[in-house]
Formats: C-alpha cells, sequence, structure tokens
C-alpha cells in the first residue's frame, strides 16, 4: 500500500479533518459514501463539511432561496459529519465562516472544489494557516501559470481527473480514488451505491400523500416522473410527461398505473394547468417543497421512475427503485451506478438537449 498524500503520522493523531466542497444534491449522492467510509477508517476523527455556495452574491433578494438549500437537511441528519459550515452565502457571511474556521485550527483541510480550484486552495490556507493542506490541480499547463503560486500554498495536491479514462469511468470511480489516494481508504464499487436514512415521519407522510390521492389501494403501478433539472439542457417539456403518461396508458402494463409528475416550486402552477387541461386521470402533482427527506420518501413509494440527468435518478437508486434516466451524451459519468436498477436514454446527437429525447425511445425502454 503506498503512502497517502495526507501523512498517515498526522491522520493519527489529529483530531479533526476539514472537507471543503461545492456540493449540488447529485454530488453528495456520491461524496456521502466517501465521508461515510473515511469517518469508519478514521472513528477518532471528527469530520466537518464546508459547503461553499458557488451563487453567493451581495443581492440580499437571493438569500432566502439560497439559505433553504434542500441538501442542508440531508447533512443535518447525517451522523458521521460532526459539522457543517452552510453559512456563506453572502460575501459577509463568507468572511464570518472563515472565521469561525480558523478558531478551530484544523490541522488538517482538504479542498474538494473541481470549480475554480485555485480558489478553493487559497480559501483552504485561509482557513489554516499552519495546518496541513490538500487540494484539487490539475497538472500545470500554461494557462494555470497566473495560479502558479496560489497552489504552492497547497501541502500536497490531488488530480481531479486521477481516475483511470481509458476505462470511462463513473463519477463514484473518481471519488473512490480521491480517497484512496488522500488517505488509503478503500471503497470497493459494492459500497459506492448511493443510500438514503429517511426518517420515518417522511415515509408516514408520502404514505398520507398516497391515500389522500387514493393511490394506496390501486390496481396498477406507481410511475414517477420527473422532468426538471437546473438548467435547460437537462429539462424534459412537461407536454412530453403528458405525451408519456398518455402513451403509457394505452399499454395493457400501464392501463391501470397511476402517475406523479415532479415539479420544481417555481413550476408548480404552469405542470398543474397543463394536467388539468389534459385531463389525466389518476395523475398528481408533487413538489418537494418542505423538506428534502419528502422526496426520497415519495420515490421510496413508487414501483418506477423516469427522470432527466439530475439528483433524483441518482436518489432513485438509492432507495432502490428502478429508473429510467434521461440523459445528454456529453455527460455518461454521471449515469446511475447502479446498472441493474437503471436503464438510460441518450439523446441521439452529442449536441444535443434532454428535449431532443422522443416519448417513443422512453416506450422503447419500457418494453
Amino acid at each position: 500500500m503506498n503512502d497517502p498524500l495526507i501523512p498517515s503520522d498526522l491522520l493519527k493523531k489529529s483530531d479533526k479533518i476539514l472537507f471543503i466542497a461545492h456540493l449540488a444534491l447529485g454530488d453528495y449522492t456520491y461524496l456521502q459514501n466517501c465521508f461515510q467510509a473515511f469517518a469508519r477508517a478514521y472513528p477518532h476523527l471528527k469530520l466537518h463539511l464546508w459547503v461553499d455556495e458557488v451563487r453567493r452574491t451581495s443581492d440580499a433578494s437571493q438569500w432566502p432561496h439560497l439559505k433553504k438549500n434542500v441538501l442542508y437537511d440531508w447533512l443535518d441528519a447525517c451522523d458521521f459529519i460532526d459539522k457543517v459550515y452552510k453559512q456563506n452565502y453572502s460575501p459577509e457571511l463568507f468572511e464570518a465562516s472563515i472565521g469561525e474556521a480558523r478558531e478551530e485550527h484544523y490541522p488538517i483541510v482538504v479542498s474538494l472544489g473541481t470549480l475554480r480550484p485555485h480558489f478553493y486552495a487559497n480559501l483552504a490556507r485561509r482557513i489554516s494557516p499552519d495546518g496541513f493542506v490538500v487540494g484539487l490541480k490539475k497538472p500545470m499547463r500554461l494557462s494555470g501559470l497566473p495560479h502558479y503560486f496560489t497552489y504552492r500554498k497547497l501541502d500536497a495536491a490531488l488530480d481531479p481527473d486521477v481516475a483511470d479514462r481509458s476505462a470511462a469511468p463513473h463519477i463514484s470511480d473518481v471519488h473512490a480514488e480521491w480517497f484512496r489516494l488522500l488517505a488509503n481508504v478503500d471503497i470497493p464499487p459494492r459500497e459506492r451505491i448511493p443510500f438514503v436514512h429517511i426518517p420515518e415521519r417522511y415515509v408516514d407522510g408520502a404514505k398520507a400523500r398516497l391515500h389522500e390521492w387514493g393511490f394506496d389501494k390501486r390496481c396498477g403501478k406507481l410511475v414517477f416522473i420527473n422532468p426538471f433539472a437546473k438548467t435547460r439542457k437537462r429539462c424534459w417539456p412537461v407536454e412530453r410527461v403528458a405525451e408519456l403518461i398518455t402513451t403509457m396508458r394505452a399499454q395493457p402494463e400501464w392501463r391501470d398505473a397511476c402517475f406523479i409528475v415532479n415539479a420544481v416550486p417555481q413550476e408548480v402552477e404552469r405542470v398543474k394547468t397543463l394536467l388539468a387541461e389534459r385531463q389525466l386521470d389518476r395523475t398528481e402533482l408533487f413538489s418537494a417543497n418542505e423538506n428534502f427527506f419528502q422526496l426520497p420518501a415519495m420515490l421510496a413509494q413508487c414501483d418506477l421512475i423516469v427522470s432527466v440527468e439530475t439528483a433524483v435518478m441518482h436518489l432513485a437508486n438509492a432507495v432502490g427503485v428502478p429508473v429510467v434516466a434521461l440523459m445528454r451524451q456529453k455527460t455518461p459519468e454521471w449515469a446511475p451506478v447502479d446498472k441493474a436498477n437503471s436503464t438510460v436514454i441518450t439523446a441521439h446527437q452529442r449536441r444535443d438537449w434532454v428535449k431532443a429525447i422522443p416519448v417513443q425511445d422512453v416506450m422503447h425502454a419500457l418494453a
């Protein structure tokens, strides 16, 4: 076994470690396994996590939205992360959080920031002036020379693309390799499948919602469809969702199916109007607008999930429900990792957005 980037004696004698990362739900869905494996390998180390907000702004009107990041609900329920820095969505709060973190005197800080890694290398050193600091750094090219002195602040550097690219690695393979190199933490493939522990009250809430809709006594299967992602490139038209439901109902296997259409809060009214216009029976609108766990709790009740490339398709793996994922060709490393429970449909052309995927492709996958 090779020596880890973080010296073994430092790992043994330290009492805590800080990881820095900018995290969306999908990122954490896979990194959670790595943090858990690290915590098991080094149970004496308190694991702290800095969740950086890449949309940080001085615009106060944006703060309520940024403050209510559903990822924090998940992190707050995590029993192997002892502290989370999440108040950094404004420049003032960012500086205050740095001051708070400096008071911890972290002996080890690891930056996993893939966007602007030089920025996070500098942040890690600001937080821990005298500690051991590791950060991501791609092999130096001419374009990276302006950041040369920033990267010199690192005690050790990790190539973000360290996994064997010839083998077309999944993002979970990349993350696992990071932690192997950082601290000799071994994460075998079977331990890279996402997981989520859903508090019982949210399971009960999902079942109560199904009862309200009359879906608890259904004769057919329960299908969850999510057409929304953060960017338009990854969204599927809501009109296509209605077409899919109608087409599925024409097949004997899906004739008695009940459908749940997921919508982000800002799209709820538009989706509600369209569903009413199409007069789709046994079809209900869903939005997890109170807590993150509302989403996986509802997903776990379903028999099939159809989703664009966003956290929903990864959470489908976490709750063990078969998923049909609609994806672009450009991001194969982000396909759902549980191949036994996942069917991936990609747009035909590399330049195509997800909206280019026709209903017929989905029906073919369901056949």
